[in-house]
């Protein structure tokens, strides 16, 4: 109870804090094949050597050869740097800064998935102020005097958003991770190149279309004031998944739904940074990391009933959404349409296949769960705060499958 009362109290900081906080609005390039642009986007920008970072994976598959290529079309010099695996540590995240001041980078082009952007931003940030130690960049909100240096972010993944969130998590020294945001990030350029996923696989396609859908969708229920822009974007982010996963799932190769399924992930970046998550996150993190459930899938089985528990607080929010993904009529009652975005939900996640209920959460390990989900959830602003007899009511509907 004394837990609950202060997280009470102190419900709407999250959203506070992040309307003080300078944010990145970047400029958006999309297209099938169009890294290839970055030449053209560095040169315009006047930028003279580029640090290029990726990661193991891409790097052997030669993902990365068009947009090189196009830096040195232009007479830009690029040092690749594709040391980056799933799981960054601090240590390859300093060679990362070395590699950058030793080529004097003065941009970053980032390509990849979210390990490989969230790096990149701790490099831009560190190599622009080489005498301030790495761990500076560890803190949880970690403070860039004068910014760090731009960056052009190239997402290989259509799910994280990572591309624009100032959010970024590596291990620490104790290979513990560590989450810091980034005061000061400077994220000039977002390519959104379809050509990068056409062949991801349909359990990759599918958990992260989710998780993209869920940020929308939760920074549209946090309790902050939006500008009408994050709300059409965060409306948009929901409508362009529920539009286009379904075209994917019959095929796969569809360019235009997967172009679509990026700017839905960026557009849910957005609500990260300015409308932050909730309880769905809260959850799926401490789920997740206790049972290692890929992120996507622990967020498909919470989606549906921490929504539902909030629809009585954001009919009105709930009801504009469903009509806005054409899901409900303009003539039905609020609570009507609120309640078929709830069950359109549901159908949705049907067709993806996922599983009636987590076999793999454990009655006995609600406990646990609770006081985890609690500490995670002070980084947010839900609608209103779970006491703990709630959660493990939620724990248990998800463990159910109801």
């Amino acid at each position: 109870m004394p837990f609950y009362v202060g997280r009470k109290a102190i419900r709407k900081v999250p959203g506070t804090v992040i309307k003080a906080a300078p944010l990145p609005r970047p400029q958006v390039t999309e297209g099938f094949g169009t890294r290839e642009q970055v030449g053209r986007l560095c040169a315009e920008a006047g930028y003279q050597s580029v640090l290029l970072v990726t990661d193991q994976t891409l790097f052997g598959l030669g993902l990365h050869e068009k947009a090189a290529a196009s830096l040195r079309e232009r007479k830009i010099q690029v040092t690749l740097f594709h040391d980056i695996d799933s799981e960054p540590t601090v240590e390859i995240v300093e060679a990362g800064r070395q590699a950058a001041i030793a080529c004097g980078a003065d941009c970053i082009v980032a390509l990849g998935g979210g390990s490989v952007l969230d790096s990149g931003k701790i490099i831009a940030a560190a190599a622009r102020h080489p005498l301030m130690p790495l761990q500076h960049y560890l803190h949880k909100f970690a403070i860039a005097e004068g910014g760090t240096l731009p960056m052009i972010n190239i997402p290989s993944t259509a799910g994280t958003g990572a591309e624009c969130t100032v959010g970024a998590v590596i291990k620490n020294e104790q290979g513990v991770k560590s989450s810091t945001v980034i005061i000061g990030l400077d994220v000039a350029h977002v390519i959104l190149d379809s050509e990068l996923i056409i062949n991801a696989p349909q359990g990759v396609t599918v958990w992260c279309a989710i998780d993209a859908l869920s940020h929308g969708l939760e920074g549209l229920l946090a309790d902050v004031g939006s500008t009408e822009e994050d709300i059409f974007k965060s409306r948009e982010c929901v409508r362009l998944i529920f539009d286009n996963l379904p075209l994917l799932l019959k095929d796969p190769r569809n360019i235009e739904a997967r172009q679509a399924t990026l700017l839905a992930a960026h557009y849910g970046g957005n609500a990260i940074n300015t409308q932050l998550a909730g309880y769905v996150h809260a959850f799926a993190h401490s789920i997740g990391a206790l049972y290692h459930i890929p992120h996507g899938k622990a967020i498909a089985w919470c989606l549906v009933p921490i929504v539902a528990a909030q629809e009585h607080m954001r009919y009105e929010e709930m009801a504009a959404l469903a009509r806005h993904c054409h899901l409900a009529e303009e003539q039905d009652a609020v609570e009507e349409a609120a309640d078929k975005l709830i069950l359109a939900l549901q159908r949705l996640l049907e067709e993806c296949g996922l599983e009636k209920g987590c076999k793999l959460l454990q009655e006995s390990d609600y406990d646990r769960l609770t006081g985890m989900i609690d500490a995670d959830s002070i980084n947010y602003s839900p609608s209103r705060t779970l006491t703990d007899s709630e959660i493990r009511m939620l724990l248990d509907q998800i463990r159910r499958g109801y």
